[in-house]
Formats: C-alpha cells, sequence, structure tokens
C-alpha cells in the first residue's frame, strides 16, 4: 500500500463483535466471497449491506513475485470499483 501512498501502519484485522452496538454503518461492503458467507447478514446500526467479490490475494500459489502481483492487481480492481461506487452514490 506504500506503492499507492497509504499507510497501513497500526491497523490490523478487527472482529465485527468489536463494533456492534457502538457504531453506525451506513454501508457494510464485503470484499471475499468468505467474508460474504461467514459474516453477520444484519447487526445493530448496520444500513445497507453490500458485497463485491473479489479473489482473494492470500490464496494465490505461486512465486512471491506472482502473489505480489496479484495482491497490486486486486488492490487496483478495489481501488476503481470504490471510485466507480462513489460516483454512483453522487449521481443518486
Amino acid at each position: 500500500m506504500k506503492e499507492v501512498g497509504a499507510s497501513l501502519s497500526g491497523q490490523y484485522s478487527k472482529h465485527i463483535k468489536e463494533y456492534m452496538g457502538k457504531i453506525h454503518f451506513a454501508y457494510v461492503i464485503t470484499l471475499c466471497d468468505e467474508a460474504e458467507r461467514s459474516c453477520p447478514a444484519i447487526f445493530p446500526g448496520m444500513g445497507q449491506r453490500l458485497h463485491w467479490s473479489f479473489e482473494d490475494p492470500v490464496a494465490i500459489m505461486g512465486s512471491d513475485d506472482e502473489k505480489l502481483d496479484k495482491f497490486r492487481e486486486v488492490r487496483d480492481q478495489i481501488e476503481q470499483r470504490v471510485k466507480q461506487w462513489l460516483e454512483e452514490q453522487q449521481e443518486k
């Protein structure tokens, strides 16, 4: 992520229970099919749930360079999907 100017310093995966009943989310967006299957469909404080299916780069087999290329590819796909979604929201 540093390659694109984003720092993930201090960030870590958090369990959904950390947020339940404490914060309202207008949208919850899952990005991989495993998250779609395992995350709660509804929880207090959630607005609309969306699922955008992206290949999980962690599951890629290959050399370190091939894995890194897949992470970059998926990162860029997510960026484009977020930009597209934000444009769609502005049009509403």
